[in-house]
């Protein structure tokens, strides 16, 4: 199998990272796996796309800080490959890294994914869908039953007005950008600051206002969802908890939260029951769930990350199970492009 990761930029990857994770674990199989950057694709005249690629020079590596230190190396391999031979191209760049600074880049895996899928590579999450999620509106596409009320506006006194009817603590965020930046608690009781929080988020566009979950003050749950199932290997769930540290509201791990093992309920399990057509329906291959309860707080499309935490609590290697369902799409492909034409491979 050739696969690409299509990452925001190849030399500011990490080693605890999900994405290198399943990238050793595709080397490791024996397959040619390739890192490509945002701004290493092509479209040359022969009308072939071609992308300048790294990959570790070895064929096994025993832990992911040492493949990644000698893809990023001197000893890393550097060739321009085409995009177009490869079996699978995984979009895994985060969009929230790259506004403001590098607007280009959001899109990038979008645009060159989309030719890539016409040319039948196999590219994971489907970039139409992706590209209907670069906000949070995409998830109010979801049932309403397994989300939190939301107001979407720009208006203060909108937002002033959906606080007063539900009577208690909400949220606002901005409508773009992830990892909990620019997220505020604003307490029923205390609206004096609301103007102060709502101006500092409307620079940037549209305000998403939503109910304080209660049962966020006990952190969340990020479970991982694999065509359309929770990620499921060798009796494990690929799931942990986020804990909030002091008195900060967010519980991302980056954001300052600490981790803790997860127990995923029937609660948990029904709400991935409830989202599973959608997500099976967008082509959304891997993705991550924050649930909060009996809600869904978010569902992180583009690049879900914890698969090592997830591994840390359940002593499971969860990235070998992503490239097993990978290697199970190649062989479909291969065998329907045998025996069949005109194959929706959307549907594999």
């Amino acid at each position: 199998m050739r696969i690409a990761f299509f990452v925001n930029d190849v030399m500011t990857e990490q080693h605890i990272y999900s994405t290198t994770r399943m990238a050793m674990a595709a080397a490791n199989r024996g397959h040619e796996s390739w890192l490509v950057g945002a701004g290493d694709f092509a479209m040359d005249p022969d009308e072939v796309i071609r992308a300048r690629a790294r990959a570790a020079p070895k064929s096994s590596y025993k832990n992911t800080r040492t493949y990644l230190a000698e893809l990023q190396g001197a000893k890393g391999r550097s060739e321009r490959i085409s995009v177009d031979d490869l079996d699978v191209l995984m979009l895994r760049n985060d969009p929230a890294e790259d506004q403001g600074r590098r607007n280009w880049a959001q899109t990038a895996g979008i645009v060159f994914g989309r030719v890539a899928v016409r040319r039948g590579v196999i590219v994971l999450n489907d970039p139409a869908a992706l590209a209907m999620a670069m906000n949070k509106m995409y998830f109010q596409l979801f049932p309403e039953e397994v989300r939190p009320k939301t107001l979407i506006t720009r208006d203060r006194g909108e937002i002033r007005q959906f606080a007063a009817e539900l009577g208690h603590d909400i949220v606002i965020k901005p409508l773009q950008g992830s990892g909990g930046q620019g997220v505020f608690r604003v307490r029923h009781n205390d609206l004096a600051n609301v103007n102060q929080m709502i101006e500092s988020i409307a620079r940037d566009g549209y305000i998403v206002a939503q109910e304080y979950l209660k049962d966020a003050e006990e952190g969340d749950t990020r479970l991982f969802m694999m065509n359309g199932q929770p990620l499921k290997h060798k009796g494990k769930y690929a799931a942990f908890r986020r804990l909030r540290k002091g008195d900060d509201m967010r519980s991302n791990i980056h954001a300052g939260g600490e981790k803790a093992p997860a127990i995923i309920d029937e609660r948990a399990l029904r709400i991935a029951e409830i989202v599973r057509p959608k997500l099976v329906e967008d082509g959304m291959f891997l993705v991550g769930l924050d649930i909060v309860g009996d809600k869904l707080m978010e569902i992180n499309v583009f690049t879900p990350g914890g698969l090592g935490s997830a591994r840390q609590f359940e002593k499971v290697n969860f990235a070998h199970a992503v490239i097993n369902a990978l290697e199970r799409k190649v062989d479909y492909m291969k065998y329907y492009r045998r025996n069949f034409n005109n194959v929706d491979m959307a549907t594999l």
